[in-house]
């Protein structure tokens, strides 16, 4: 054994090969979530663009650019929601109303005063942080279906409140970011951009001590503060990422849509908006980032992008409403954790029929 050992001493201390470092490189892009970000935005835009210069329109229609860019944008708040009710436990119906900070952010500090895009949306934050404030000291003495209902009428007082002051805004500019003039049709660009950044700094936040806090809380307030964590804290700090998040998806919907009604009952801060957001949560899964995007494209891009050029749906098209309805339901019954959890059962299964047949091939493992 010795011998065997001397005679390949040079074998043992051979540095690594390059394919190694490859080999570490690959598995760390494919193990860390900001990555797999970084690439979806990038796909992203790259459909984007072949949407809107109608490159291959046969298989990427003009249409579709639209779609994404308000499914991102309400992503955008999905994505908030998901902070607010998967990991503090927290409801809340006011999205619709949140909304329209940023909405109005857009109109009067970019239309009316003609400052850039990123003062618009620190003004937005800033308005934000205000309210996210003043739900979040309501919520410590106010729970559950009661929260529920105080948001729903604060969204109403809000959306009343726009209606009063203007009720239609418009924004005309033309946009310019870091030196480049966006056409457009060619904003959806920025809204992935921003969604990719919403989606990094989620990931960092629910990764976090922060995260694990605001998860605490959600699983036993009493645990909690057992535990020295403050519900003030952490409550106010849900609060305000949702409704900041909810603003920031108002700027980037107003930025897309160029105008918007208060009084439009199916408007961006009616109550539908804060159902819908709250229904893509539930479909997608309300603690997957993943999720929230994919129920937003269910609940807001499939129709425009897949189901209205099925001939059957567009010329009927309540029937898209119901399977909306009927796939919440299904999801509420049988799967409680959304998409998110049927696909990481199918990887579960997937995982134990692999196991089988090596086992079937090579016998079991005794080791």
């Amino acid at each position: 054994m010795n011998r065997y050992l001397s005679n390949n001493y040079t074998l043992l201390n051979r540095p690594a090969k390059k394919d190694d470092t490859l080999r570490k490189t690959l598995i760390r892009i494919v193990s860390n979530p900001t990555y797999h970000f970084i690439i979806f935005g990038i796909l992203m835009l790259l459909v984007s663009y072949l949407s809107i210069n109608k490159v291959i329109k046969d298989i990427i229609p003009y249409s579709w650019h639209s779609s994404f860019a308000y499914t991102f944008a309400f992503s955008i708040a999905s994505i908030g929601f998901c902070l607010l009710m998967g990991y503090s436990g927290l409801a809340s119906l006011g999205t619709g109303g949140f909304i329209g900070i940023g909405c109005y952010a857009v109109h009067y500090v970019m239309s009316q005063a003609g400052l850039p895009l990123i003062v618009a949306i620190l003004v937005a934050i800033a308005v934000a942080v205000v309210i996210g404030l003043f739900v979040g000291f309501i919520s410590l003495r106010i729970e559950s279906i009661y929260l529920v209902i105080l948001t729903l009428g604060l969204s109403e007082v809000l959306r009343n409140i726009y209606r009063v002051v203007e009720d239609s805004i418009y924004f005309r500019n033309k946009l310019s970011f870091l030196g480049f003039q966006f056409k457009s049709s060619e904003l959806s660009y920025i809204i992935i951009a921003v969604l990719v950044i919403v989606m990094i700094i989620t990931n960092n936040l629910i990764s976090s001590p922060t995260g694990r806090a605001m998860l605490a809380m959600k699983n036993s307030t009493a645990a909690a503060q057992a535990m020295g964590i403050s519900l003030l804290k952490y409550r106010l700090f849900a609060f305000i990422m949702c409704t900041v998040y909810a603003s920031v998806s108002g700027v980037m919907l107003m930025i897309f849509a160029r105008s918007s009604m208060a009084s439009n009952g199916t408007g961006f801060y009616a109550l539908i908006t804060s159902l819908n957001i709250l229904a893509a949560v539930i479909i997608g899964g309300y603690k997957s980032i993943w999720g929230a995007v994919f129920g937003t494209f269910v609940m807001y891009g499939m129709n425009t992008s897949i189901l209205q050029n099925i001939e059957f749906l567009s010329k009927n098209p309540e029937l898209i409403t119901i399977l909306s309805g009927v796939l919440v339901i299904i999801v509420v019954m049988f799967f409680p954790g959304g998409l998110a959890q049927l696909l990481q059962e199918l990887k579960y299964k997937i995982k134990k029929l692999i196991a089988k047949i090596r086992e079937g091939i090579y016998g079991k493992d005794i080791g």
